[in-house]
């Protein structure tokens, strides 16, 4: 029987699988399409916001996703076939190349005048290509053509039924295998929400006169936007919604399209493939029942406008894999993975409501237009900025709204620890984290035991000795004894400077770069079994 079967492997079910390998499980991955559907299903952008990006350092995953953004979008000038839009797609360029950008909301912008914001945008097949590497280099197998076709449980396993009959069983099953999910539908989670109301088209497509259409426009029938990869147009029309998403986009159908949306005879000459898509927006009421998870577009679908889908499918993968990864070994209870639902699923609302909302300021017509105006002014006043930004770019995310300390819940800042560069550096392994203050010159050594020696650049001696601010070295609510059972999950860390903690001495980090809590040394273990379930047994 498999630790873990992941159905779908697209960028959801690939970084669930790297997150399960790091967590000790060993997962299976069953992906349905072949290399030739992966491509198609790649049109357009993707873009991999601030929070995201601060995840994948977490992973050291930033600079492949960045050097693929730039080799494919450095394209010579000759392959873009846009004269009318050039210096559009030169600026927007230069924003993203200095980093000011942070997202945008219905089309207005969310800039960074500061500059060094994180966004990456790239095509969904450079990604998945750049996390089945990471997985492939972890072991993780990937079974490509194996589309699940059903799927059933017991108190002790999931059973899933492959399109050529053959049957793989598996302690969990994740249904990573989007919008209109198969896992969803036989394992019968309710999947409520809205009808669409506009119907998307994007293709790889070649028109006769180029300048007639500009790079983006909200015209009297839509909207037109042509991409930043050459040869890429897409169109937005608020008609109801497709009629039939799986026909084949025809070169007439785009071309009718475009004509409606501009009020202009464009001409399409030729066209090599297309999608269509909308606005539906549904949403399951648990992400899990019983032995049966969902991740990414399987337990939300929304608009694609705003560029969120993808972010939260990803933070799904970071939410769910520690957990996960801890139930499968046998080293927490099945009822860590209650916390997934209850912190995945606020964040998945948010984002379906601005998602409507963003539609909605999209639509044409002069009252919308007056609206868009009003809202690009609120939008300029700092607070409002920011509070649009934390929404856009996932900064905002709390999973422990009120909570007495404020870092709990929210994702660790990128303090200064003694002996590395960085929180980020400590958690490429997949270990959480349990920080203490340090007073200055007391680096804090290994931990007694460790067989890893002292971290770099630190003595090898115990965590410091006690005193205001510092950890105290042994006794009751010394931090060695309370970590001595943990040493495969979790790895100590001290503040540089005695700071950074807020109002707390010490700080518990998740593996998913969350802080699960901050308090005091005396607490400590009880918040170590809370998220990392109880302490190992000492060998014999």
């Amino acid at each position: 029987m498999e630790d873990m079967i992941i159905a779908g492997g697209g960028p959801v079910g690939l970084l669930l699988a790297c997150e399960l390998k790091l967590a000790g499980a060993d997962p299976l991955v069953l992906e349905a399409a072949g290399d030739e559907e992966r491509r198609t299903r790649s049109l357009g952008l993707r873009s991999l916001n601030a929070r995201t990006l601060q995840s994948l350092a977490l992973r050291d995953l930033v600079e492949p996703v960045e050097r693929a953004q730039w080799e494919m979008l450095d394209a010579p000038d000759g392959e873009r076939q846009d004269p009318a839009g050039a210096d559009v797609v030169a600026l927007m360029l230069e924003i993203l190349r200095t980093g000011q950008i942070r997202g945008h909301f219905a089309g207005l912008p969310l800039l960074d005048p500061a500059g060094g914001a994180a966004y990456v945008m790239l095509k969904q097949d450079r990604l998945e290509d750049i996390l089945a590497g990471r997985a492939a280099a972890m072991g993780v197998r990937i079974r490509q053509g194996q589309a699940v076709t059903d799927v059933a449980q017991d108190d002790s396993s999931v059973t899933a039924t492959l399109a050529g009959g053959q049957v793989v069983r598996g302690a969990y099953l994740v249904g990573c295998d989007g919008g209109r999910s198969v896992v969803r539908k036989r394992a019968g989670f309710a999947f409520d929400g809205t009808p669409p109301t506009m119907t998307g088209r994007t293709a790889v497509a070649e028109l006769a006169d180029p300048s007639l259409v500009a790079s983006s426009l909200r015209g009297p029938g839509g909207l037109v936007n042509l991409s930043l990869v050459p040869g890429e147009i897409a169109t937005i029309e608020f008609d109801g919604g497709p009629e039939d998403r799986d026909a084949p986009v025809t070169a007439a159908e785009l071309q009718e399209s475009l004509r409606r949306v501009t009020g202009l005879d464009v001409v399409v000459e030729r066209l090599e493939t297309g999608i269509r898509y909308s606005d539906n927006a549904r949403h399951v009421q648990t992400y899990r029942m019983g032995r049966v998870l969902l991740a990414g577009d399987a337990a939300h679908v929304h608009s694609p406008i705003g560029g969120q889908g993808l972010n939260l499918g990803l933070q799904d993968a970071f939410n769910l894999g520690w957990r996960l990864g801890l139930v499968a070994r046998g080293l927490a209870p099945a009822s860590l993975l209650d916390g997934y639902t209850a912190e995945r699923h606020p964040v998945a609302a948010r984002v379906l409501r601005n998602a409507r909302a963003q539609v909605a300021l999209m639509r044409p017509g002069a009252q919308v237009d007056a609206l868009r105006e009003v809202l690009g002014e609120v939008i300029g006043l700092p607070e409002a900025w920011r509070h649009f930004a934390g929404m856009m770019d996932g900064t905002a995310i709390d999973y422990a709204p009120g909570a007495a300390e404020p870092l709990a819940g929210r994702f660790v800042p990128d303090l200064r620890l003694a002996g590395a560069a960085g929180v980020a550096e400590l958690m490429r392994d997949g270990h959480g984290l349990l920080i203490g203050l340090a007073k200055p010159g007391e680096g804090g050594g290994a931990m007694p035991g460790e067989g890893g020696g002292a971290m770099p650049g630190e003595g090898g001696g115990a965590m410091p000795g006690g005193g205001a601010g510092g950890v105290s070295g042994g006794g009751a609510g010394g931090l060695e004894e309370v970590l001595a059972g943990y040493r495969d999950r979790v790895r100590p860390a001290w503040a540089e400077g005695g700071s950074g903690l807020g109002g707390a001495s010490v700080l518990l980090v998740r593996p998913d770069g969350y802080a699960a809590w901050a308090g005091e040394p005396g607490e400590a273990a009880g918040a170590l079994a809370t998220w990392f379930g109880p302490p190992a047994r000492p060998a014999a």
